[in-house]
């Protein structure tokens, strides 16, 4: 037995009848077939509650009942990221039960994803669509992940760290366009000399900076490690002028915290005062890592200071910096013989 199915006007309803429980709804569709579809899912459904068990939620119940679990613990970035794709990424699959999502269903839908976009958006609503699924089977609600799709090849690009020779012109752009909110200011420098991510820059407190060390301690993190950063003598100074005994660092006049995105606006002036494009919050944080690398300290220090739980996340956060390696050519040519001295006595006589 199975639902049955008949119209009411242009929509089409079901009913169907479970252990003497009889069932009548509308489907509120008009296609025949996709209200055949839900229909029969919820008959499914019916019939695996009279039976004790708990029905296979379609991808769509997936996302909502991960995002009520998660919202109260998860950071608010990346409940956000699983909302958009509930609401505006799903396509087809949403109203497709997770145990019957084939490997062609993803592809198809990927490459439906994939269109005026870049591949890298693309495996990010990979990534989405696996984290939601293994959820699902860490839960129990299915044995595995019924579905096998790899990452897409993607070429990599350098991304932008900021130079050295215009950090103080940069700040100085920055704190320029925030005259009425110097605090974003500070939140800047947070993210540059602490690595900060742009949100612990907004809950960073007062009470977790050891003065005597000169160390900084998140308290509100993404991984929720707590691991002490040291304060550069700069930042510490800049600190000081504005020093308090607790309460967050960073406020609006208000004394309520930022909004996420508060200091993008600050930044482009920044970048386009000092000719430097790309830089972001989060390329902040991959300054701060590079420069880092490139004084000499281990990965496995960089990784702690920026709370990664893999040395693997940390590498990828390195970037090349060219003066470096143009500094050790000239370098390795003089070592070799191959720099004539222009300055020599004897090109002097």
């Amino acid at each position: 037995m199975s639902a049955n199915l008949f119209k009411v006007g242009d929509v089409w309803h079901y009913r169907f009848q479970v252990v003497g429980q009889r069932v009548q709804r509308s489907t509120r569709l008009k296609n025949r077939r996709a209200a055949e579809q839900l229909a029969q899912r919820e008959y499914d459904a019916a019939v695996t509650r009279a039976n004790g068990g708990q029905p296979v939620p379609t991808l769509d119940e997936l996302a909502h009942s991960w995002i009520v679990v998660h919202r109260p613990v998860t950071s608010a970035a990346h409940i956000r990221t699983v909302e958009a794709f509930r609401r505006l990424h799903m396509y087809d699959l949403g109203g497709k039960r997770i145990d019957s999502i084939t490997t062609a269903d993803v592809e198809v839908t990927r490459n439906q994803h994939l269109q005026g976009r870049k591949p890298a958006t693309a495996n990010h609503w990979l990534r989405i669509l696996k984290l939601l699924t293994m959820w699902a089977v860490k839960r129990g609600t299915i044995a595995s992940c019924p579905w096998r799709v790899s990452m897409l090849k993607v070429q990599k690009r350098p991304r932008a760290i900021l130079p050295l020779d215009v950090a103080r012109a940069w700040f100085d752009a920055v704190d320029g366009a925030t005259k009425r909110t110097p605090a974003i200011g500070t939140a800047v420098r947070l993210m540059f000399g602490l690595g900060l991510r742009e949100g612990e820059s907004t809950s960073a407190r007062w009470e977790w900076i050891d003065w005597q060390r000169g160390t900084y301690t998140p308290g509100i993190t993404k991984g929720r490690e707590a691991e002490p950063v040291p304060m550069p003598s700069w930042l510490r100074e800049h600190l000081e002028l504005r020093r308090q005994s607790h309460g967050l660092i960073v406020a609006k006049e208000d004394g309520q915290a930022f909004a996420p995105g508060f200091a993008r606006q600050a930044m482009r002036t920044a970048n386009a005062a000092c000719s430097v494009r790309g830089i972001t919050p989060h390329r902040l944080r991959g300054t701060f890592a590079t420069l880092l690398s490139e004084a000499g300290v281990p990965v496995q220090t960089i990784q702690r200071v920026m709370r990664h739980k893999s040395h693997v996340t940390t590498m990828a956060y390195l970037e090349k910096n060219l003066d470096v390696a143009a500094r050790a050519q000239e370098q390795i040519s003089s070592w070799a013989g191959l720099v004539r001295a222009t300055n020599s006595s004897a090109d002097r006589t």
